[in-house]
């Protein structure tokens, strides 16, 4: 098994290449690597220069089509043999020479995640920076993961720890918040370099912020109910039938006391929050069905063991 695994997604960034690669073997020629490079359905020369590297330390893998940075770094995650795993950017944005300092702290204080912190951040003020503040700010309260840049690709993991998850959609962005989630909860954070970006395009832009926060908003319902959605379903549906019950029985002393009721607002209101209610109680009850059979049908458990110690034995 390889010490470490480099997992860079790329697309359409040719110009990169040569000098990322160059920065690598610099960065990690002392050490057991391997450098996986993930083709995202590049349109230029992306997987020329690749192959071009010529070292058996560097792999491409290279995508049928453009799926989008979640996709491509499950594909390397996949792919990837090493006993930890490092995920880079491949614009040269972030900078190889950071990874023998954190892969020192995982193996001497037993990390499961170190994380990039991006010092002097070399990106826009209105087009990055506030968005990205704001962003970290929300994930932050909504997940309770207390890091200060998740927005920071450069991060290190144990294996057990990064193997043990699926990225889908674009959840990319929320990696910490879904090892966290597995179990893996042992994090540190290291201040990185970050650099200006010198060739190619930037494929950000504003446009991502409502995917991010349908994102976050899946996220928040992981973190408080994976294990138990009645609880979530339940408390709502219990609240809105309650209310419906209260306003129909308060119609029908109406109607008792010789009241005409009907076309009331307040008869539509009634009716429509019993039937909310029960829709939210029978959704409940299928997403347990539905978390049960996720956690059964692959055998996986509610929790993780990092180890088990006999107590007995001399240390």
């Amino acid at each position: 098994m390889k010490k470490i695994s480099v997992v860079i997604c790329v697309y359409n960034e040719e110009l990169n290449i040569r000098p990322l690669s160059l920065q690598i073997k610099e960065a990690l020629g002392h050490l057991d690597f391997e450098a996986i490079f993930v083709d995202d359905g590049s349109t230029d020369g992306t997987c020329r220069e690749i192959a071009a590297i010529n070292d058996p330390r560097f792999i491409l893998v290279e995508l049928m089509r453009n799926y989008g940075q979640s996709s491509a770094l499950q594909a390397g995650i996949d792919a990837a043999g090493g006993e930890f795993i490092v995920l880079l950017d491949g614009d040269l944005q972030n900078d190889p020479a950071d990874i023998p300092g954190m892969l020192k702290m995982a193996e001497t204080e037993g990390w499961d995640m170190v994380a990039g912190v991006r010092i002097n951040r070399r990106d826009g003020m209105v087009l990055r920076k506030i968005p990205s503040k704001i962003a970290n700010y929300m994930i932050r309260q909504s997940t309770g993961t207390r890091m200060k840049d998740l927005g920071c690709t450069l991060k290190l993991f144990s294996r057990d720890a990064i193997k043990n998850i699926h990225i889908y959609g674009e959840l990319h962005r929320f990696i910490p918040v879904l090892v966290a989630l597995e179990g893996s909860t042992r994090f540190t954070q290291l201040d990185v370099n970050h650099r200006p970006r010198q060739f190619g395009k930037s494929k950000y832009s504003l446009s991502r912020t409502t995917r991010v926060m349908s994102d976050l908003l899946l996220m928040w319902f992981f973190k408080k109910y994976l294990q138990r959605p009645m609880h979530f379903f339940g408390q709502i549906g219990f609240f809105t039938l309650a209310i419906g019950l209260i306003i129909n029985f308060y119609l029908l002393v109406l109607k008792i006391l010789g009241q005409d009721i009907w076309g009331k607002p307040l008869l539509l209101l009634g009716i429509l929050l019993l039937v909310a209610g029960i829709q939210f109680l029978t959704t409940g009850i299928i997403a347990e069905m539905q978390m049960r059979t996720y956690f059964e049908s692959q055998k996986k458990t509610p929790y993780r063991i990092r180890r088990i110690t006999n107590t007995g034995l001399p240390l």
